[in-house]
C-alpha cells in the first residue's frame, strides 16, 4: 500500500475544517443573533457575543397566546408541516411507478424530459394560470391547494431522482421473480423497492425540502392563517419599518430545526441513495 503524505493529510482535514467553518458560521451567526439583545445587535463596532443572553425571543415565538406573534408563527409551522408532508408523499406515490416505467422502458425516456423541460419556465409565467385554476376549485389559501401546486413541482423531480435509482437495480432480478411467478406488483413491493429504499428516502427528503423553503407561490395563492406557511410569515417579521432582527433570526432557528431533524434521522438512507448507481459490481 502506497503511504500517504503527512502534508497531503494535513491539507486534507484542513479543508474539511474550512468547508466546515464556511457551512456552519451563518447558522452559528443565526443563533447568536436569535439569544442576543437588540441594543447588541446595533451596537457598533458590532459585538460576535452577546454581553447578556437572552432566549425570551424563542418563549415569543412559541407562545399560543391568541393572535400574538407566537399564534401566528406555531400555525404557519403546522402549514407548512402539512403542505409539504402532503406534497411529498402526493410526489413520491407517483415517482415510483413512473420512474419504474421510464426506467424498464427507455422508448418512453423523452416523455420525462419533456415534463422535466417545465423547469426551464419561470415561476411567475406559471403563476396566473394556477391561480386561475385554484380560484375555480375553492382552493386559493387553503393548505391542499398549495400542496397540489408543489405536487407539480415536486413530481418531476422526484421521477427522474426514481428513474436514476432504478436504472441502477438489474432487470434480471425482477426477471427471475417473475419466472418463479411473482406478478408485475408483487414483484415491485418484495424486490424493486427495498432495493430502492435509499433512493425513495433521497427522494422524500429532497422533496420535502423543495416544498419547506418554497416561497414565491406561498406568497401568492395564501392570505392568512388558515393556510400561511413558514417563508411567508418570516417575511411578514421583516415587513414593518422598524424590524427586530433577532426575532427574524430565532425565526430562522426553529424554521430550521424540522428539515435539520429529518435529514439526521435519514442520514444513512441519504448518502446511500446519493451514492446508488455510482459503482457497479
Amino acid at each position: 500500500m502506497e503511504r500517504q503524505s503527512p502534508l497531503f493529510s494535513v491539507f486534507i482535514y484542513l479543508c474539511a475544517l474550512l468547508l466546515a467553518a464556511v457551512i456552519l458560521a451563518p447558522i452559528l451567526w443565526l443563533f447568536i443573533m436569535s439569544i442576543s439583545p437588540a441594543a447588541d445587535l446595533a451596537a457598533k463596532p458590532l459585538r460576535w457575543w452577546p454581553q447578556t443572553v437572552d432566549f425570551s425571543r424563542y418563549g415569543v415565538l412559541l407562545s399560543t397566546l391568541e393572535n400574538s406573534a407566537g399564534a401566528a408563527f406555531t400555525s404557519s409551522l403546522r402549514n407548512s408541516i402539512e403542505v409539504a408532508g402532503m406534497a411529498t408523499i402526493a410526489a413520491i406515490a407517483l415517482a415510483i411507478p413512473a420512474g419504474w416505467a421510464v426506467s424498464r422502458t427507455p422508448s418512453v425516456g423523452w416523455s420525462l424530459s419533456m415534463v422535466i423541460a417545465t423547469y426551464m419556465l419561470p415561476p411567475v409565467a406559471l403563476a396566473v394560470p394556477l391561480y386561475m385554476a385554484l380560484s375555480h376549485l375553492g382552493l386559493l389559501n387553503n393548505v391542499f391547494g398549495l400542496a397540489l401546486v408543489y405536487l407539480t413541482i415536486l413530481a418531476p423531480f422526484t421521477t427522474w431522482l426514481m428513474k436514476s435509482g432504478f436504472d441502477s437495480i438489474p432487470r434480471e432480478i425482477e426477471s427471475a421473480a417473475m419466472i418463479d411467478g411473482a406478478g408485475l406488483f408483487q414483484t415491485l413491493r418484495i424486490i424493486t423497492l427495498p432495493l430502492a429504499a435509499p433512493v425513495v428516502a433521497t427522494s422524500s427528503l429532497f422533496a420535502f425540502l423543495l416544498a419547506w423553503d418554497e416561497f414565491f407561490y406561498a406568497l401568492l395563492f395564501t392570505s392568512d392563517q388558515r393556510a400561511k406557511t413558514l417563508t411567508v410569515a418570516i417575511a411578514d417579521l421583516a415587513g414593518g419599518r422598524v424590524s427586530d432582527y433577532g426575532l427574524i433570526a430565532t425565526a430562522g432557528v426553529l424554521a430550521a430545526l424540522p428539515p435539520v431533524l429529518i435529514g439526521l434521522i435519514m442520514q444513512r438512507a441519504l448518502i446511500s441513495g446519493l451514492t446508488s448507481g455510482g459503482v457497479k459490481g
